[in-house]
């Protein structure tokens, strides 16, 4: 499976936009809708893709409504730090929601690639380590927290920061991805890389993640780690 899904990451021939055409069928519960898509050039690659609901009826600007009301609770929160846990609930119980209309095979969706903004995360110090902890808070102020995914297989990380308010540093790491099913990806990154004013050290060693793409579209990106971790992803325009 896994190396089924990188070859049809790595068959990614670049901008095209897909033109979505419905088939719904009328089977008893659950009812199953398909879209098959018709590409011509444009920004978005093609793909095949389906999803399962209750209502077909329900499809219908249900996941623009869903996707705007995320974002709308994660927005100005500094990735999440700021909300109360009823607040991270409500980010929860949204994003349990668009996983309904998740795409059938998310792992093989070229909508993943791309330049994404991680604008929450259930777990502060999931993405950007001790630099995101309590403590490292006060000493390192987040500026971008950008995730980088470029066909077929590369992964790049990259934290940039404000250390005690005037000196600018960041953190990056390059991983290669692999595809563990149609849903689970693996990514096993290289040392990190800081760079702080005019110096530059790697330091650490390699380290790996596993995540969950629960949800994707042209918008936005869901992803669940392996521990749990809720993270939203935010399409740079």
């Amino acid at each position: 499976m896994a190396a089924s899904s990188l070859a049809l990451l790595s068959s990614f021939r670049g901008p095209e936009l897909c033109k979505a055409k419905s088939l719904i069928s009328h089977s008893k519960s659950p009812s199953n809708v398909s879209f098959s898509f018709q590409c011509r050039k444009s920004r978005i690659p093609s793909f095949l893709c389906s999803v399962s609901v209750s209502d077909p009826q329900v499809l219908t600007g249900r996941p623009g409504d869903l996707v705007a009301s995320i974002l709308s609770k994660v927005t100005e929160t500094d990735r999440g730090v700021l909300l109360t846990k009823e607040q991270q609930q409500e980010v929860t119980q949204v994003a349990q929601e668009l996983q309904k209309y998740c795409v059938a095979a998310p792992v093989k969706c070229p909508l993943i690639f791309g330049e994404w903004d991680v604008v929450y995360c259930s777990n502060p110090t999931s993405p950007g380590g001790g630099y995101r902890s309590a403590l490292g808070r006060l000493f390192f102020r987040t500026r971008e927290m950008i995730q980088a995914v470029e066909a077929p297989d590369t992964v790049r990380n990259k934290v940039s920061f404000s250390a005690l308010g005037f000196l600018d540093g960041e953190v990056s790491l390059k991983g290669k991805l692999k595809a563990l099913d149609d849903s689970w990806i693996q990514v096993i990154f290289e040392a990190p890389q800081l760079k702080v004013g005019s110096m530059e050290l790697q330091y650490g060693g390699e380290s790996e993640v596993k995540l969950q793409i629960t949800y994707i579209d042209e918008k936005i990106r869901l992803g669940k780690g392996s521990r749990g971790s809720l993270f939203v992803f935010q399409r740079r325009e």
